[in-house]
């Protein structure tokens, strides 16, 4: 498996001004993605915000797996972390998010009041890997398209402030990724996430490690989604056979490349079923299992 890296320009720009910005926060929001909930959760985030509360929002949920979901809130919950998991289109979001922070930062908001000061809002940076579905969670907080979106890294460029509400204000900021990924691993899953270019991986290896997923926990998906026969998903049938035989199906003839690009985007789009690529289980002392 290739390591995958991308840390551009922008991004080490970007998390400078996150380290500038800290201090004017009350909270972070710090957004992952619910199918790759470890994988997609930026370590120089925790080392920027220091001693500042953090409230972890998992997005995507529609298209996380349930039961392993559940997994992770156990283990967050466990760790003490803040979580919050969230399809970011539920008409509640705001109320939640907004709930969940006055939890949060409740002795702070009452030692303020203790001290005759007037009541403010809450001030919360919002930060996440790209694609994250950061601008999507933001739009529905303040009621109204004030984040581009779009499903593709890098559609967040600047830092911008927004209200939600009086009770809530965010500064929004570019999506980031790190130096480098503990493992080839994590950086497959997240470009098969959709945080990482396109351009910038060879797309075999990924749609390679979505296949051997999905031949563990998913294979009815893969037999129905392309209308596979059982002999096609015997043991015995790697999976570059049976990607070559996948791409037959989607009418691409040999054209390895181009069924490899649909498989992703099948399993971004939910087309092969709600995924959650890691469980708890798969993490070790020093990160993710490779």
């Amino acid at each position: 498996m290739a390591t995958i890296q991308w840390f551009p320009g922008h991004m080490a720009k970007a998390l400078r001004q996150i380290r500038e910005q800290m201090s004017l926060v009350d909270i972070v929001f710090e957004l992952v993605d619910a199918r790759v909930p470890y994988s997609s959760q930026n370590p120089e985030v925790a080392l920027a915000a220091g001693d500042k509360p953090r409230l972890l929002i998992m997005t995507k949920t529609d298209l996380a797996d349930r039961g392993r979901l559940n997994k992770w809130l156990a283990f967050y919950q466990e760790k003490g972390q803040p979580v919050l998991a969230l399809d970011s289109r539920q008409s509640n979001v705001a109320k939640l998010v907004t709930a969940k922070s006055q939890e949060i930062l409740h002795d702070k908001l009452a030692e303020e009041q203790a001290k005759g000061m007037k009541k403010r809002p809450i001030r919360a940076m919002c930060v996440g890997v790209p694609n994250v579905g950061k601008s999507t969670l933001l739009n529905h907080l303040v009621k109204k398209n004030v984040a581009a979106t779009g499903n593709r890294p890098g559609v967040t460029t600047g830092q911008q402030w927004l209200r939600s509400s009086a009770e809530l204000e965010l500064l929004d900021t570019p999506g980031v990724l790190w130096h480098k990924f503990a493992t080839a691993k994590q950086g497959t899953m997240l470009a098969l996430s959709g945080a990482i270019k396109d351009s910038l991986y060879a797309k075999d290896d990924v749609a390679l490690f979505a296949l051997d997923y999905l031949r563990q926990n998913q294979p009815e998906k893969l037999q129905e989604r392309y209308h596979l026969a059982a002999s096609d998903l015997d043991e015995a049938v790697g999976n570059p056979d049976l990607l070559l035989t996948i791409t037959a199906k989607m009418g691409f003839r040999d054209d390895y490349d181009r069924g490899s690009e649909r498989l992703i985007f099948d399993l971004r789009k939910g087309k092969l079923g709600p995924v959650t690529l890691e469980v708890p289980a798969d993490l070790n002392e020093d990160g993710l299992n490779e």
